[in-house]
Formats: structure tokens, C-alpha cells, sequence
């Protein structure tokens, strides 16, 4: 793989059914990053199962469990190119059930392709107070994902028949809801549209929408701009994966999100505090001295075993070791509340998701209630906060949880509040205030 090329991680999004796997699908074979035998076996396996107009969609769903469901359950790396940049992409489950799953992978993306069908019925679905399209439009801004591809698919589907109006249509409705979001929908999102399962608009322009005058989506992608990335801060490395390798040991995997990572250094673990050298990186089989961020690595620290390092902890520089909140210690942090049935009152228990890892912390101060659109305070101290209320609380985890304060390390002082199987508000980390 040529290092010229820039590198971007890429997630997918989208409600269930909408063509995530089947755009990604195609868009692999259309860059030439699936060979002509995987294509020809994917659709072998298409037809035996009956399922033909799922070929594309394999590429993505390897996991037998997911074949016959036809529902993506974990996060699936590809890699593929365009003229400019190599691209890892991350395929984000659609399904409710998931949604922990996609705000790993979120987290860890430079850039998405957020899909909407066409289809009235299935637009309708998604864009719904319950749908997963706008749920992963907020949850894309607060994992910080700054550029959107929003993807209008099913062109071809007889119902849209390729239709402009209807484009028009659903990309209002989509525009007027990335603004509530709070994204720029001039500068950072990208509207086309494509039918993921004939192919059109993916790599080149669409006999079927002559009107079309704007990219495709290649070409949308290779436009992407690339990330600055923070060299200059200390390391950071939330940890996705452990595993033991014969021969090599305990190899902790996981994305670099600032800092430079060396063989050599001197590296802390939080919240376990083992310290250790770092013996070796590997990135794509491939053994590196250093590595940067936006790497997803597998590394060797010397003398570490399972018990010191396990998914949601942080490798940082010994120097700069990561922040820990304990159970004696308050987070302030400003959550918006999309969705809850009732109402979130003090004492009550979520399971909080930042980077990789997933800690319940108990609410223990409602201090502000805000305006969402201007941040002005409207109420002190709040009884309750409900959905659409914008607030300033304080959480306590019920144990360790590593975690920074958003305005140092904005890559790991994101949260999202998880309950019930959906996500309740997302938020950012103020302030950390240790306790007694």
C-alpha cells in the first residue's frame, strides 16, 4: 500500500435497510478493492440463499449470523483507494440493537456516508422521532465527525424513478434536520444522489440522472478534506481489543486519536496504571518504529498481561498519563437529551459510552438547564431534563472510567448516554473535579 496517498477512515450510517452494505458493497467492487473471485463467490452465495438482491451487501456482512439475518452486527474494515487517498472504512450497523457498536466506530472516523433511502415509506422511517437516521445524525456530530456524504439511495426504486423532485424532496427534509444537529450544511456535507444496487452515481455519472450536475460519489470522497492531525498533543490511544498472539504475547489494538506512538517510550495504561515499554507496532501486518494519528495499530507493551489492559482503557505517554475519574470523583459535562420516554431525574444510571470504553455513571447534579440553539441558562438546578432539553449536569462512574476534558482532548471527552437500547443525549466532558 503506498503511504503517499492521504488516509481517512470512513463510517457508514444510516437506519436499518436503507443500502449502507449494499452502497459500501459496490462502491469495493467499483474501486477495484474486491477481486473478480470474491465478487463471483459473493454472488454464488447470494443465490443459494435466495437472496439475490443482497450480493452487494456481502462484502460487508462476513459473519454467517449476519448472512442470514441480513442485518450488520459488527463494525466490518475495508480498505479501498481513490485518485488522492486510501480509505479504511468502517461499516456502521443500522440496527437499533447496535448502535453501541457504531459509536465505536464514529469515534474513530474522520469522515461519514450517512445513507437515506428514497423510498417514502423507508425515508419515513429514518428521519422519524424514532428513526436511526437522524439518532446517527446527532450521534455523527458528537463523536466529532465533521464531514458528511449524505448518500439519497434507491434512485432506481419504481417509486422514485429516478426522480429530481423527489431528491429535492428528501434532501430538504434532510438539510432542515443536519441544521438542528448543528451542522453547516453549505461547508460540511456533501448531498448526491445514488443507487447503491445498480451502481449509479458510485464511480461514474448516471445515464439515468442526466440532471445530476454534481459529483459522484468517488468522486465526493476523493475531495474529502484530510484532517489536520494532533501531533504536537501526547499520546492517546483508546484501547478497542486485546489479544493474545502466540509467539508475540498480549497485543492491545486500537486507534491513535493524538500523538505520535514510538518504539521505545515510556507508556502508561489508564485506568490499571501499569507502566511499560513499548516493544512494537504493527499496522496492516506490517511492522512500523512509529505511528500517528488516525493508525489503527496492534502493539506490544513489555511485561503486560491480559489483567492490565483490556477495551476502554487509554495508552498515553508515561509522561502525560490519561485522566482518571474514579467513583469518588464528578464529571461536569453538557449533554443534549434526543430521546427518553419520560424524563432523566437525579440518581438515575445509564451506561455512558466514550471512546471505547462503556461505564454506567450516575447522574448526581442537575445545574443547569440550557436553550439548545443560543446555550443561554434557563432554568438553575432543574427538577427534570427531558428530550430536546440541553443541560449541564454532573456524572459519578461507578468505577474508573478514563476520560479527558473535551477542550484538551476533544477525541476522548465526547459521551453518549445509553439506555433502554437507544441513545438517550450525547455531550461533551467540561470539567473533572476529583473527590475527597
Amino acid at each position: 500500500m503506498p503511504k503517499e496517498k492521504a488516509h481517512m477512515n470512513l463510517v457508514i450510517i444510516g437506519h436499518i435497510d436503507n443500502g449502507k452494505s449494499t452502497l459500501m458493497g459496490h462502491l469495493l467492487i467499483k474501486t477495484g478493492a474486491v477481486s473478480d473471485r470474491e465478487a463471483r463467490e459473493m454472488e454464488k452465495m447470494a443465490k443459494d440463499l435466495d437472496r439475490e438482491s443482497w450480493k452487494f451487501a456481502y462484502f460487508m456482512d462476513r459473519l454467517a449470523e449476519e448472512r442470514k439475518r441480513g442485518i450488520t452486527i459488527d463494525l466490518a474494515f475495508r480498505k479501498f483507494e481513490t485518485k488522492t487517498k486510501y480509505f479504511t472504512i468502517i461499516d456502521a450497523p443500522g440496527h437499533a440493537d447496535f448502535v453501541k457498536n457504531m459509536i465505536t466506530g464514529a469515534s474513530q472516523a474522520d469522515a461519514a456516508i450517512l445513507v437515506f433511502s428514497a423510498k417514502t415509506s423507508e425515508f419515513a422511517a429514518a428521519i422519524s422521532d424514532n428513526g436511526q437516521g437522524r439518532e446517527h445524525a446527532f450521534l455523527a456530530k458528537t463523536l466529532g465527525v465533521k464531514k458528511i456524504i449524505l448518500a439519497i439511495n434507491k434512485m432506481d426504486d419504481a417509486s422514485v424513478n429516478y426522480s429530481e423532485e423527489r431528491y429535492n424532496e428528501v434532501k430538504g427534509e434532510i438539510e432542515n434536520l443536519l441544521k438542528v444537529v448543528g451542522y453547516n450544511t453549505e461547508k460540511d456535507v456533501t448531498f448526491l444522489p445514488v443507487s447503491a444496487f445498480v451502481g449509479d452515481n458510485l464511480a461514474e455519472p448516471s445515464e439515468n440522472m442526466k440532471w445530476w450536475k454534481g459529483p459522484t460519489l468517488v468522486e465526493a470522497l476523493d475531495q474529502l478534506p484530510v484532517p489536520e492531525k494532533p501531533i504536537d498533543k501526547p499520546l492517546r490511544l483508546p484501547v478497542q481489543d486485546v489479544y493474545k498472539i502466540k509467539g508475540a504475547g498480549v497485543v492491545p489494538v486500537g486507534r491513535i486519536e493524538t500523538g505520535m506512538m514510538k518504539v521505545g517510550m515510556q507508556v502508561e495504561v489508564a485506568p490499571t496504571n501499569f507502566k511499560g515499554e513499548l516493544r512494537s507496532i504493527e499496522m496492516h501486518h506490517e511492522a512500523l518504529q512509529s505511528a500517528e494519528p488516525g493508525d489503527n495499530v496492534g502493539f506490544n507493551i513489555r511485561g503486560i498481561t491480559m489483567k492490565d489492559v483490556y477495551r476502554g482503557c487509554v495508552v498515553a505517554d508515561a509522561k502525560s498519563p490519561c485522566t482518571v475519574v474514579t467513583p469518588k470523583d464528578t464529571m461536569t459535562a453538557q449533554i443534549i437529551v434526543i430521546w427518553h420516554p419520560t424524563a432523566l431525574a437525579l440518581g438515575y444510571t445509564p451506561v455512558i459510552h466514550s471512546h471505547t470504553a462503556q461505564i454506567a455513571c450516575k447522574f448526581v447534579e442537575l445545574s443547569k438547564k440550557l436553550d439548545g440553539k443560543t446555550g443561554q441558562v434557563l432554568e438553575d438546578n432543574p427538577q427534570f431534563i427531558k428530550k430536546g432539553d440541553a443541560a449541564i449536569v454532573k456524572l459519578q462512574p461507578i468505577k474508573k472510567f478514563p476520560l479527558e476534558k473535551y477542550k484538551d482532548f476533544p477525541e476522548i471527552g465526547r459521551i453518549a448516554v445509553r439506555d433502554m437500547g437507544r441513545t438517550v443525549s450525547v455531550g461533551v466532558v467540561l470539567n473533572i473535579e476529583k473527590g475527597a
